[in-house]
């Protein structure tokens, strides 16, 4: 490949994931499938852009914001968006609604002009073409300035290399400096004083401090090393069990040309590969994600269990390591809690309970404390429900 390479974080993000990948995108130019989040993301920065280009000296009313909102989301399809139904596409726009509605009132009195917001910039740096759009960039004074992205994902993770990326790309930047000359003559050097993720569904942001000249040295060789491979023609693929599942490629991905036992061979390799890259507290991440997935579908397995042994009217059923007994529980709830309370008191039997919790009230019914007849009117205060738990054991050999 020859001249400069078109770069961007997104593209270097998408090499590192799976180079393969990287050259279906870009190379080949063949598009992946819609992502209903990407279309979400997307929607919430326009309305983002539409607040803050609007900003003179206060925002829109929110009738206008919210009818932006509207327009555009009704612009497309729910499939052209990636959601799977209409109904998932209304629950979508139902929530972006409520986010947008919430930063409104948040932020509606905020002395707040930004400089630029979606800062589109190129700058030519090593052979390369490096691209970067900026959701929102703030003055600070003193020409020091505050680089903003909007993150709508379930979570806000602190991005080192987009961080750093943005850093080298604001360094010197002419259209930049510009800005800021335009508005505030008297601005000193341009600085990146700091960078600032802020997650628009729970309004949270964090702020970081700039890298430091060795740390953005560091970072730089790392792009020039993924430009490099670029440059060179190595797309090899990358196979994880989780990346290739979701892959959209997936089905003209030479990797699963080959036979299961290569295939085997090729995921594994790949697995120790990115376990020896990651941090300790990463895995300790997976592990947590691992733990919670496996509780969750245990839970949807022994319900599913308990139903058919039943249906079929057994108590206890083998597999080929496992064997399951069903264990059922009668219980009893007092749902009226005031009136349970008032009876324990007529019959000076509350002080019994020390406190009158539902726990404390089974212990009394079975203990020799109260008399029959007593018992018998608490009974009638109580509801009675069964519950079925499976135990699970290995099957004796």
């Amino acid at each position: 490949m020859a001249g400069k390479l078109s770069f961007s974080y997104s593209k270097m993000t998408l090499y590192k994931e799976c180079p393969q990948k990287y050259k279906f995108r870009y190379i080949l130019k063949i598009p992946e499938k819609p992502k209903y989040y990407f279309a979400f993301g997307t929607a919430l920065h326009k309305v983002m852009e539409y607040l803050y280009s609007a900003l003179k000296p206060s925002f829109p009313p929110l009738e206008k914001v919210l009818a932006f909102f509207k327009a555009d989301w009704e612009s497309s399809t729910y499939e052209e968006k990636g959601y799977p139904s209409k109904l998932k596409e209304q629950e979508g726009y139902l929530e972006g609604v409520k986010i947008i509605e919430a930063y409104y009132k948040k932020h509606l009195q905020d002395e707040l002009s930004p400089l630029a917001t979606e800062f589109r910039t190129t700058v030519d740096i090593d052979g390369l073409s490096v691209m970067g759009i900026v959701d929102r960039i703030d003055y600070l004074g003193e020409g020091k300035v505050s680089i903003v992205d909007y993150k709508t994902g379930k979570k806000i993770n602190r991005e080192p290399d987009q961080l750093m990326m943005y850093q080298k790309l604001m360094k010197g930047n002419k259209e930049l400096e510009n800005i800021v000359k335009s508005r505030y003559p008297q601005a000193g050097e341009i600085e990146v004083s700091n960078m600032l993720f802020y997650h628009l569904p729970s309004l949270d942001s964090q702020t970081f401090a700039p890298a430091s000249e060795d740390e953005i040295k560091e970072f730089w060789s790392r792009v020039l090393a993924v430009a490099a491979d670029i440059k060179a023609g190595n797309f090899a693929p990358d196979p994880g069990e989780t990346k290739c599942r979701f892959c959209d490629y997936k089905d003209m991905c030479p990797v699963w040309k080959l036979s299961p036992s290569e295939m085997q061979e090729l995921h594994s390799g790949s697995r120790e590969a990115e376990e020896s890259a990651k941090s300790p507290m990463d895995i300790l991440s997976e592990k947590i994600d691992a733990y919670g997935r496996t509780l969750r579908e245990a839970k949807t397995l022994e319900r599913a269990i308990i139903a058919a042994m039943r249906k079929e009217k057994i108590n206890r059923h083998f597999g080929k390591e496992f064997e399951v007994s069903l264990i059922k529980e009668e219980k009893l709830d007092f749902t009226d809690r005031q009136k349970t309370v008032e009876t324990l008191k007529e019959m000076n039997l509350l002080g019994k309970t020390l406190v009158p919790t539902l726990g404390k009230i089974k212990e009394l019914l079975e203990s020799d404390f109260i008399k029959p007849e007593q018992r018998e009117v608490l009974l009638k205060l109580a509801q009675f429900s069964t519950e079925y738990k499976l135990n699970c054991s290995k099957t004796e050999e």
